[in-house]
């Protein structure tokens, strides 16, 4: 899952960065309402974590920009303004969930469990292609009857391969998907994924389109 940070306090962002990253979401930050809003121009993640005291625009703003673009988004809103008032006003203005400052990780990491238990439902939660099925919700990749394990980056390489089925995916995509700005990714991370996935699956189920990229071909 693709997260998007907007946080100014550097200190907890990086803290926020290293946390999630370890929980394996792919994590991009800025620290600026405009900055976020530029990003979002181009590319929606998968999630959004805004915190409200943004130095250069009120994140409210910045939430109801995010919110006519992207109107199934969800945003998780980080706020020192503690009084109901405030957490009310950031939920009416189309917010998922809020927390507190200061919080805990475990519960900002239960939160966006939530977000991605819901996400599961509404696109992808199944995927079947040539004998091989993928559960989202369950992270489980089963080949006929017989599970497979793998890494969650190899898991989340084979779930955008599949819900893209029928469509070549360039290598720089699968990267953005796989890791975020500032990431030490070695050149060949994607292939060396790509070669541990297909040693469990049948052969030839994910195709290399020469100098372009990877496809797993539609039912």
């Amino acid at each position: 899952m693709q997260v998007l940070l907007i946080e100014d306090d550097m200190s907890l962002a990086q803290g926020l960065i290293r946390s999630l990253r370890h929980e394996l979401f792919t994590v991009n930050h800025v620290s600026l309402g405009q900055q976020a809003l530029s990003t979002l121009k181009i590319e929606a993640p998968d999630m959004v974590i805004l915190d409200l005291g943004l130095p250069d625009m009120d994140g409210k703003t910045v939430l109801k920009a995010l919110r006519q673009a992207y109107p199934a988004l969800p945003v998780l809103l980080l706020t020192a303004r503690n009084s109901v008032d405030e957490r009310v006003e950031g939920l009416d203005a189309g917010a998922d969930d809020y927390l507190a400052k200061p919080f805990e990780m475990s519960e900002l990491l239960a939160r966006l469990r939530v977000f991605e238990r819901r996400l599961s439902s509404q696109q992808h939660a199944g995927l079947s292609i040539a004998g091989v099925s993928l559960n989202a919700k369950t992270l489980q990749v089963m080949v006929g009857d017989e599970p497979i394990e793998l890494a969650r980056r190899e898991f989340m390489l084979l779930k955008v391969l599949m819900e893209n089925a029928g469509r070549v995916q360039t290598r720089d995509s699968l990267e953005s998907k796989l890791y975020g700005w500032g990431e030490e990714v070695a050149s060949n991370s994607i292939e060396v994924h790509i070669h541990h996935i297909r040693k469990k699956l049948p052969d030839n189920f994910i195709q290399t389109i020469r100098g372009v990229g990877y496809m797993i071909k539609a039912k």
